[in-house]
């Protein structure tokens, strides 16, 4: 079955990768991918999708194929990029610019290869579409915006996505990383970090330098919490369970003889588990108020949630049995166990919307021989990553990899061989 439908790769290899140099030539920020969004709506056309819909939570595009009676089976791919200025000396680099949601001029890149992710399913789609002789069922091919915003998931499903279209019985995803090309990674549980994030407003009460008792410093303020927050995971959280505090962001005042009136902190945290998560961002809440009233500010904190990804859990007993089907075709040295990723990924969301299994696992992007001696070697920490603004994955053999990666999920699903 899934051979026959990976039978036409060969002759659109060529074809699909141009489409996705094109892809990754002109990336798009989160929610403004109107370009991209045509293209993948135009080739699921070309493809002869039952039915094309745009716009599905801003910018989503949804294509179905329908073929008889059988499971449906969802296949999940993001396209939004980054403001990252590309590096790569690549022919086909980005050049873009774009207003970001702030209102500044910033690069833009695919650096964390969403433009691979849709020009595979795009591949995937179109072998489906010519071989529906040799499958049955209904396949919902869902290409989601803002992944990097940590909306769009959710953004869709409140569009209408799953009372619009088909409800699928599982969700399938991937992403392409920094592991030698043509491998296919995975993990079993919980896959990648929950990730929350908060914006917090410190205040004083600003006044001259040189008179700092009739001030309350918001900056010593934020220095001290800034140090405390790292005891949040040293000694609140049990050395069984997993999770960081980062403070990305710290701004106040504007010369260096003003003690400003407010001090402001961006802070990040990742988690595995529902307590764990609970656990930290009370105890940042705790500790921004503590601080604030140890320093005798006058109005308490702000402190504002957002952005919040839960978990993404790759549901054990489906992942074996996907796996298990990836193994057969790629053969054994080619699959290799991967521990939990900190980074995050809201793809979860449709699986625990409709409580069905979401099956998730990651494949390499780069040349695999120096990557595999670097790994060897103990370097796998220089290799460009996810974000860098080196990080490309070479066209071939990547962008077969995740195509066949995706027919042999999606077949093995359709088959009825259920989690």
């Amino acid at each position: 079955m899934a051979q026959s439908v990976i039978a036409g790769l060969d002759e659109l290899r060529d074809e699909l990768g141009e489409f996705y140099r094109d892809l990754h030539r002109h990336p798009e920020l989160s929610l403004q991918e109107t370009r991209t969004a045509g293209l993948l709506a135009g080739r699921l056309r070309d493809a002869g999708c039952d039915e094309v819909a745009e716009g599905v939570g801003g910018t989503g595009v949804v294509g179905v194929l329908r073929n008889g009676t059988g499971p449906v089976v969802m296949l999940r791919a993001d396209f939004d990029a980054l403001p990252v200025e590309e590096k790569t000396g690549l022919p086909y680099a980005s050049t873009a610019r774009a207003t970001d949601q702030d209102g500044r001029e910033v690069p833009v890149m695919h650096a964390c290869g969403h433009d691979m992710h849709a020009a595979c399913l795009v591949g995937a789609a179109t072998l489906f579409a010519r071989a529906r002789e040799a499958w049955a069922g209904t396949l919902l091919l869902v290409f989601q915006p803002a992944e990097e915003l940590g909306v769009g998931a959710r953004g869709m499903i409140d569009d209408g996505l799953f009372e619009r279209f088909e409800k699928p019985e599982i969700v399938l995803g991937q992403h392409v990383g920094p592991l030698p090309a043509g491998f296919v990674a995975y993990g079993k549980g919980p896959v990648m970090a929950a990730a929350d994030s908060l914006e917090v407003t410190l205040y004083g009460r600003g006044g001259h330098g040189s008179r700092p008792e009739s001030t309350v410093d918001p900056v010593l303020m934020a220095a001290n919490v800034v140090t405390r927050l790292q005891g949040v995971v040293a000694r609140e959280v049990p050395p069984s369970e997993a999770a960081v505090v980062t403070v990305g962001r710290l701004q106040a005042g504007t010369k260096d003889n003003i003690i400003p009136d407010t001090a402001e902190l961006g802070i990040n945290i990742r988690s595995y588990t529902p307590r764990t998560r609970d656990l930290v961002r009370a105890a940042i809440e705790r500790i921004v108020r503590a601080e604030a009233a140890a320093s005798g500010a006058e109005r308490e904190p702000d402190v504002r949630w957002h952005g919040a990804t839960p978990a993404l859990v790759s549901e054990p007993e489906a992942t074996g049995s996907v796996i298990a089907a990836l193994t057969e075709h790629f053969g054994e040295t080619r699959i290799q166990p991967l521990p939990p990723v900190n980074a995050s990924e809201d793809v979860g969301v449709f699986g625990d919307e409709l409580q069905v299994p979401t099956v998730f696992w990651f494949w390499g992007g780069l040349e695999a021989e120096p990557t595999i001696t670097a790994f060897l070697e103990g370097r796998a920490d220089q290799l460009p990553g996810n974000h860098s603004p080196f990080f490309a994955p070479v066209v071939e053999p990547t962008l077969s990899t995740g195509v066949e990666a995706l027919v042999i999920a999606a077949t093995h699903c359709l088959a009825g061989l259920r989690p």
